[in-house]
């Protein structure tokens, strides 16, 4: 008899995680790839990894999450497709007991996660500027000729940073030249830039929330030395990182899905690699919402629509839009 496990897929913007769990909520299997813009073919590989070191389990249950979660959900045969907020605090929670904050910065955005007695209670995302984001620090570490791994050792060996405005990506970047030019060291100037950022979550993403100890810092900045050592600078606290800091919203999925309880589970199978899937999109012209509604086709056969406010075309998939 095989032993139960639970996948967790998080789909992001810049990074798409597979994780597996086993019936005790045990990480089996991780896997972080890089969407390049293709979700579907990141989400195939992910499954074809996780294929190899899961043989002897049986799926019992699939978790979706990220901005691509309902894609996922109809692509693998998901049975529970929540967002991002819930999975990250999902996960915090169960790698860090009685946990109040959770710091959160991804690729292209970052979150603050405020619960009480493992209930999120209070939440804000970033809207507009990407600045602090993964994506971002790697095109400074770039355009400074350094390893994104080496960044925050060279953060922790400055003296004193230097000032670097961390409003917006783009004056944090045209700072960052500007005292380079007047011959800045390199350590001090990406000091600099880890307040900056600090600075820039605090004063806006994180405005007006009271921020409680124990504080958990997730997603793949986390990663970072030196903003984490800014951070319990600033805050006067001490910051977790927890083990899978990076893959943490795929454990909430699969958390959720292990506690679904299910007695089958949707999951098509790892086989999907050799599925052929198609998504496209039109505007429905029937109303004034002029609602978006994305249209997903398996091996050439309509199987699910999403995005219409009203339901009538997801609900039936026969109806053809008018071209």
């Amino acid at each position: 008899m095989k032993h139960k496990a639970y996948l967790g897929i998080d789909v992001g913007s810049v990074s798409c995680n597979v994780v597996a769990i086993d019936q005790h909520g045990k990480l089996l299997f991780k896997k972080y790839i890089r969407t390049q813009g293709q979700p579907i073919q990141a989400i195939k590989f992910g499954l074809f990894e996780a294929s190899g070191e899961l043989e002897n389990f049986e799926i019992a249950g699939v978790g979706t999450t990220g901005s691509g979660r309902i894609l996922a959900g109809f692509l693998v045969g998901a049975d529970v497709v929540k967002n991002e907020i819930t999975t990250h605090a999902i996960a915090a929670e169960n790698e860090v007991k009685g946990v109040r904050t959770v710091i959160e910065i991804g690729g292209q955005d970052s979150k603050i996660i405020i619960l009480e007695d493992g209930i999120v209670t209070d939440f804000a995302m970033n809207t507009v500027c990407a600045a602090g984001t993964g994506s971002f620090l790697d095109q400074q570490c770039s355009r400074l000729g350094i390893k994104i791994e080496d960044f925050g050792d060279l953060a922790l060996q400055s003296a004193g940073g230097v000032s670097i405005s961390g409003r917006c990506t783009v004056f944090a970047e045209s700072d960052m030249i500007h005292k380079q030019q007047i011959g800045a060291k390199r350590e001090d100037i990406i000091r600099g830039l880890c307040e900056a950022l600090v600075r820039n979550y605090l004063n806006n993403v994180a405005k007006g929330k009271e921020i409680l100890e124990p504080i958990v810092f997730q997603g793949g900045v986390a990663a970072n030395k030196g903003i984490k050592a800014e951070f319990e600078k600033t805050l006067g606290k001490k910051v977790t990182i927890p083990e899978h800091y990076d893959v943490m919203g795929a454990l909430g999925a699969a958390l959720l899905a292990k506690e679904a309880k299910l007695e089958t589970s949707k999951f098509k199978s790892f086989d999907i690699s050799k599925y052929e899937f198609e998504t496209t999109a039109f505007h429905c012209p029937d109303c004034t919402n002029n609602c978006e509604v994305v249209e997903f086709k398996e091996n050439g056969k309509i199987t699910a629509r999403w995005g219409d406010r009203c339901g009538k075309w997801a609900e039936n998939l026969d109806k053809r839009p008018k071209v």
